[in-house]
């Protein structure tokens, strides 16, 4: 078994979306249910990407697929909360990216869950990996650790 990761704070990610738990997030045993957080995962990646215009959904040619996700639980959250999901940057390759995401509770100073979201770029109708765009590129280094917040 692998060690357990380092718990992150506020300082380790580059931006923050607030998304608000929902009644059916909760699971019988109270608290969120783990496939959520992979959900929040995506939704803070995917609106970002939305956001900054490097993703049109239905027509970019360019897009990625999800090849890796992880997820490590420190605490419990629950229905009726609001959660921060943080993002960064942690690894920027040629075809591929991988962001670091923390779920924070409502201004909680440390991450409730963190985990990893590797992208790796594809053009669409191939499905083979290419070259991430240059324009994406420069977006994905103001989110690492040595780039402005994005």
């Amino acid at each position: 078994m692998s060690e357990r990761p380092v718990r992150l704070g506020r300082g380790d990610f580059r931006l923050f979306r607030a998304i608000p738990t929902r009644w059916m997030d909760n699971d019988v045993f109270g608290h969120v249910n783990n496939v959520v957080y992979y959900s929040w995962f995506d939704t803070a990646v995917n609106a970002w990407l939305v956001e900054e215009a490097h993703l049109d959904i239905a027509g970019s040619a360019i897009v990625g697929f999800v090849v890796e996700t992880s997820c490590t639980y420190f605490e419990s959250v629950a229905f009726p909360e609001t959660v921060e999901a943080g993002l960064a940057v942690e690894k920027l390759g040629r075809s591929s990216v991988t962001y670091r995401i923390g779920i924070f509770r409502e201004g909680g100073e440390q991450a409730a869950a963190q985990g990893r979201f590797t992208h790796v770029y594809v053009e669409r109708a191939a499905q083979k990996p290419v070259p991430i765009p240059e324009g994406l590129r420069a977006a994905l280094k103001g989110l690492t650790s040595s780039g402005e917040p994005g």
